[in-house]
């Protein structure tokens, strides 16, 4: 079966070639590439985006601030993964979000995302996080497999648990909730 991403076919690696992809953490001389990587997401879904300066100025912010990290992988680099690390409530240990995963079209089938996420999940847990969470489009099947093939769940306590949602808002200059309104 070749995965598809918004109805366009991508390349497959040949089964018995194990491909190798330079991965490394993003630093400050990677922001414009990283801004660049993330406008062309947002283009390629059509999500509204800032341009790829001002993701760029936002990516060496958080960068500096040391609660996000990106990864990279690829010579262009190709991909990128972005993780943003918080307190946890329920243990002494870190939580880390996997805020954005993509792979330029071209590059994709061929394992880069499975290595960015092997490298996420290794840099989360040096760093002292037991717990990552993600959200992801049920239309995004490629991105699925990939996470439930990496041990990532969508059901509460293991797969014969009811389904677990991911609700989102935007809240400014949003109208207030008011009370009738609370469930």
């Amino acid at each position: 079966m070749t995965p598809t991403t918004i109805g366009q076919p991508v390349a497959v690696a040949d089964k018995n070639t194990v491909p190798s992809f330079d991965i490394r953490l993003g630093g400050s001389s990677d922001v414009a590439g990283i801004g660049q990587l993330l406008h062309d997401f947002n283009r390629e879904y059509d999500e509204p985006t800032p341009s790829p300066a001002e993701l760029a100025a936002r990516i060496g912010l958080l960068l500096e601030s040391g609660d996000t990290v990106v990864i990279l992988g690829g010579d262009g680099p190709d991909g990128l993964a972005v993780l943003r690390f918080r307190l946890s409530i329920w243990s002494a240990a870190l939580e880390c979000y996997l805020a954005e995963l993509y792979v330029v079209p071209e590059r994709r089938g061929l394992g880069l995302g499975r290595a960015l996420m092997e490298k996420a999940i290794e840099e989360a847990r040096r760093r002292g996080a037991d717990h990552m969470d993600l959200g992801t489009s049920e239309s995004d099947t490629a991105a699925r497999h990939l996470y439930e093939a990496l041990g990532f769940i969508n059901r509460e306590n293991g797969p014969g648990g009811p389904i677990m949602y991911v609700y989102e808002r935007e809240i400014l200059g949003s109208p207030p909730v008011l009370e009738s309104q609370h469930v």
